[in-house]
Order: structure tokens, then C-alpha cells, then sequence
């Protein structure tokens, strides 16, 4: 039997009289890699801000890793890791500064940290460049080094907030091949917000559809093609049949920043 690792009951998010997440339940199973999808404003990064305890429910919980959101945070904040869309390095430090800075906040034991870090850092092909200044990255390095910070203290979950946004193609497919690995390697649970159809479909086990602060629906791809009675469905069009509208921005660390910046301002 499948083994749930978060267990959302009735959540939700106001602010004000605007309701940014509307009493959404489902379930994520363990080392399971789960797409959250939708356009920018659904209520994507408003959920997973609610599931790394920054935001406060309004109402409603989630049980994360066996832990409440609202009786047990600091438990829950120990299970997990978290990458966000706005850059989340410091480019005047190196790669290995940068991690061991995270280490430390992480309250991983000082005896630990240096094999930790060449560890994540070889891991992500990453070693070369351990003496390297952030600002002299790549946007595919920069990702990649982010969430090696995220997983510098072994988290159950890994939560990532548009985890390819401002990166090229090619530096996508390394990033989404190191989280396979990461799956593969220490049974991570990948929980990861996305607005790219593409990416969705093919990176994730399920996929949950999201639209104006409700779930629409949840399942694998080739279940929510079929469930639109559409001969030679796509993702997009199962999109379309759920949530009544369509979709669909990829640097150096100045652009990727500006990008991240923009699409945290719309949600």
C-alpha cells in the first residue's frame, strides 16, 4: 500500500474577502513527483507558501510527513525543502559558501557539513565550480544549486515553486534529470508548481489541475486526456475541458532574478 505523505484536508487561504485557495483536499504519495498546474494567479505558490508554514491557513490543515501545519510546523519545516521562483542565493558568495550558509540555517551537525556539501554538490555536477561566485553562473546552475540547498539536510519532501522558470531547454532537462535522481536516490517526494504544460506532462507521476483557487481535478496525464472524451488529447486540452480557459518564459543570475521577480508579483 501506497504510503501518503501529505494529507490536505479543506485548506484554504484568504485575504480579506478574496479567497486565494478555496477548501482544497487531496492526497501526495510518498517519493511520488506531483505537479501542481495552472496559470499564473491560481493559488499555486499561495498553497505550497501554506505547506512550508510562511503562510498561516485561513482555515482547513495538512498533514505533512505526519506532522499538522497548525499543531506542529516546526516538525513539518524539519521534513521538508523548499526552492522558490525569486533567486534564493547570495551571487557575491561561492557555490560552497552559499551551502554551507543553508547547512548551518538547517542545523546540520558541523561534522557533517562538508561531506554533506561535496556530496550534493557531485551529486549535481556542481564540484567544479564549488569556488565559483554565484553571479558568474548560469540560470540552469543557479536552479541546481538552489536545490541542492533545499536537500542539503535530507528532506523528506521537496517543494518547488515554477522550478525551471528562466533556465533554457537544455539546462530544464538536466534540472528535471537531477530530480529523478534525487527520487531514485533518497525516495524525495517532489511536489512542484508549474504554469508549462510541457513540463507537467512529462515529469510527473500525477498531476493536480488548479484554476482560480479550486482543484479542478486530479490524475495522471493519460487520465486526464481520457476523461475529456477527445480523440488525440492533449494535456492542454484536458486543461481546457477542466478549468474553462488556456495557458502557457525562460539566463545569467540578472536575468533569471528579473523573471522570478515578475512572476512572483502575479502569483
Amino acid at each position: 500500500m501506497d504510503k501518503i505523505i501529505i494529507n490536505v484536508n479543506n485548506l484554504s487561504k484568504n485575504y480579506g474577502s478574496f479567497q486565494a485557495v478555496k477548501n482544497i483536499s487531496f492526497e501526495v504519495k510518498q517519493s511520488e513527483i506531483f505537479a501542481y498546474l495552472g496559470p499564473n494567479g491560481a493559488g499555486k505558490s499561495t498553497t505550497i507558501k501554506m505547506f512550508i508554514t510562511l503562510l498561516a491557513p485561513t482555515s482547513g490543515d495538512a498533514i505533512i510527513n505526519g506532522h499538522s501545519l497548525i499543531q506542529h510546523p516546526a516538525e513539518v519545516r524539519k521534513s521538508i525543502g523548499y526552492v522558490p521562483q525569486m533567486i534564493s542565493v547570495d551571487g557575491s558568495l561561492t557555490v560552497q559558501e552559499n551551502m554551507m550558509l543553508m547547512a548551518q540555517l538547517y542545523d546540520v551537525p558541523y561534522r557533517e557539513c562538508k561531506g554533506r556539501i561535496q556530496e550534493m554538490l557531485t551529486f549535481l555536477n556542481l564540484d567544479k565550480h564549488a569556488r565559483s561566485l554565484v553571479r558568474t553562473l548560469s540560470g540552469g546552475m543557479i536552479r541546481k544549486l538552489e536545490i541542492g540547498q533545499a536537500m542539503i539536510h535530507h528532506p523528506r519532501i521537496l517543494f518547488l515553486d515554477e522550478p525551471t522558470t528562466g533556465v533554457d531547454p537544455i539546462a530544464k532537462r538536466n534540472i528535471w534529470e537531477h530530480l529523478v535522481d534525487l527520487r531514485k536516490t533518497f525516495g524525495t517526494t517532489i511536489f512542484f508548481s508549474t504554469h508549462n504544460l510541457e513540463e507537467a506532462e512529462e515529469s510527473s507521476d500525477r498531476v493536480a489541475i488548479m484554476n482560480t483557487g479550486e482543484i479542478a481535478v486530479i490524475g495522471t496525464v493519460s487520465e486526464l486526456k481520457e476523461k475529456t472524451k477527445k480523440k488525440d488529447a492533449t494535456l492542454e486540452d484536458a486543461f481546457i475541458f477542466f478549468a474553462g480557459n488556456s495557458l502557457e518564459m525562460e539566463g545569467n543570475f540578472r536575468d533569471i532574478r528579473s523573471t522570478r521577480k515578475t512572476e512572483g508579483r502575479l502569483g
